[in-house]
């Protein structure tokens, strides 16, 4: 990352939830940064952490049960979020900072029309007449290439189709003009081709408004679709992060490594096996709630003894690996002189 002062810097965040008398680590340490115009993607496997990372942004997270590490900061445009009152973060949330969800169907009010729910958005943070506000949701609708606005206002959400009614989120979102989208795997329950339409849509958008986007995804192809940074989370802590090609060229962590090997490739002279990891991410939590190790240990074909009993630290580079043996293993050289080129499906070795 650049040095430059970012828009959104998140320092150290810890997270917590409470459920009857026990407290849940869930997210542990996490450091991110996203510049002004800026296209960052966050990229792991469910349960890793992205989702909690990002509903802490905007303090979506039931206060009541939630708690947050003490070195915990997010910052937008200077403003520390944590410490913000409920309407600070009213203000905040679709006028500077907007949200698009994973699946329209639940995201969407099913008893009010798409205009009972845009329309206040644009009262409330634009202070528009009703008719002003009309004529600005017809015109974010319109931006994500809805062909007969008027019409969509007045329809239900279970009367348009998965791919419409995210748009019509994108639309919800994009209304005020914010300074920062969030996407939660904003094409996760749609079909394969409608995925690609509201991808290109998102980038078109992003780069004509200059908005900065925080993609959220459990695919790489999206990654390298959008993104132009890379954070990959992995039970709850951010394992490496780095320039998106230069990632997608050479991945330091073994986690990393296995997502991308996870890939289908479309060349080559015939079909090949999928790559994939050892053991379950269960193991993960396991090694995470004890506090001691690599979490992805357990699963790791390049583990060793230091690796179940010593937590390795995240570099503050602009790329890094939170891994003892990253450079053994990103150096072709190394690999083959230790034995690391070719990962095993055991567990962690004695060497």
């Amino acid at each position: 990352m650049t040095d430059d002062a970012p828009l959104l810097e998140i320092s150290d965040l810890s997270v917590s939830f409470r459920v009857g008398r026990r407290t849940h680590p869930i997210v542990h340490g996490v450091s991110m940064r996203v510049g002004a115009g800026q296209r960052v993607g966050v990229i792991g496997e469910s349960g890793s952490g992205k989702t909690v990372t990002a509903l802490s942004i905007l303090g979506l997270h039931d206060r009541r049960r939630t708690r947050y590490g003490a070195g915990s900061s997010i910052r937008f445009l200077s403003q520390e979020l944590l410490r913000a009152s409920p309407a600070e973060l009213r203000r905040l949330r679709g006028a500077s900072i907007a949200m698009v969800f994973q699946d329209p169907a639940t995201s969407l009010n099913p008893v009010f029309t798409v205009g009972r729910q845009l329309l206040p958005v644009l009262r409330a943070h634009q202070n528009l007449s009703r008719q002003d506000a009309q004529a600005a949701a017809i015109e974010a609708l319109r931006a994500v290439e809805i062909r007969d606005p008027a019409r969509v206002l007045g329809a239900y959400p279970h009367e348009l189709s998965g791919g419409m009614r995210q748009r019509v989120l994108i639309a919800m979102s994009i209304a005020c003009q914010p300074r920062m989208l969030i996407a939660d795997e904003p094409t996760s329950a749609l079909d394969v081709t409608v995925q690609a339409a509201v991808l290109d849509l998102l980038s078109d958008l992003v780069t004509g408004s200059r908005m900065s986007l925080l993609m959220i995804t459990h695919d790489m192809g999206v990654i390298a679709r959008l993104c132009t940074y890379v954070y990959v989370m992995y039970a709850g802590r951010v394992v490496e992060q780095g320039p998106a090609g230069e990632l997608f060229r050479s991945a330091r962590h073994p986690y990393t490594r296995a997502l991308l090997a996870s890939m289908p490739l479309i060349t080559g002279p015939k079909p090949q096996r999928l790559a994939t990891v050892a053991t379950s991410a269960s193991s993960a939590v396991t090694a995470t709630g004890s506090g001691a190790g690599c979490s992805f240990a357990p699963r790791c074909p390049f583990a060793v003894e230091r690796c179940i009993t010593e937590i390795p630290l995240l570099e503050q580079t602009d790329h890094a690996a939170a891994c003892h043996r990253w450079r053994e293993i990103a150096d072709p050289a190394r690999a083959n002189q230790a034995g690391l080129a070719r990962p095993s499906s055991s567990g962690p070795s004695s060497g």
